[in-house]
């Protein structure tokens, strides 16, 4: 899929063999983009037990991979599973699928390459999730925001349904915003 504003953007369902890539990336954009909104010891235990690739996404085939004038640029998916935020290292919530007569669609782990902030990816990455979901008959989107996150969730629509915190095994708190979000 083309970016509609940017013919340089393209977004592609990902695959198994970049997730090591991915992983990297969202290192990198963790450490970078948190910064301001987490401190350097949340954000280090949220690349430890949170953020990351589930693979469960990527075998769904509603995992996405952009890439910006030939350069990796982001990453994000949607999900039918329960499963509301993590990677594979520590999920939350139930694998089983949900149904889209009642249950809003996930969205998950959503990450933009540091020097391809604010050019468009994270919405070009959105609107594949959004008519994804839309096309499994999904009416609504639920997602658990990190901080840097809610502002551009926030420009999409979403509203905050609560505030979270999580408790990390090693005891560091992260501070997230579950939102919601109607579609259709």
């Amino acid at each position: 899929m083309t970016s509609t504003t940017n013919p340089q953007l393209f977004v592609r369902p990902s695959t198994l063999e970049e997730v090591p890539q991915l992983n990297q990336m969202i290192i990198e954009s963790a450490r970078v983009l948190s910064r301001g909104f987490y401190t350097e010891q949340e954000a280090e235990s949220a690349i430890k037990y949170v953020f990351g690739v589930d693979t469960a996404l990527v075998n769904d085939g509603s995992y996405f991979t952009a890439i910006l004038d030939g350069e990796l640029a982001g990453c994000g998916g949607w999900s039918r599973r329960r499963t509301l935020y993590g990677g594979d290292q520590r999920p939350m919530g139930a694998d089983e699928f949900l149904d889209p007569a009642h249950d809003p669609a996930r969205i998950r782990a959503f990450f933009i390459a540091p020097n391809t902030a604010r050019r468009g990816v994270g919405r070009a990455v959105f609107e594949a999730c959004k008519q994804a979901a839309l096309a499994h008959g999904f009416t609504s989107l639920e997602l658990m925001a990190t901080l840097p996150g809610v502002p551009f969730y926030q420009v999409l629509g979403f509203k905050k349904i609560e505030d979270v915190s999580d408790t990390l095994p090693d005891g560091v708190t992260i501070r997230f915003e579950r939102m919601h979000l109607e579609i259709a």
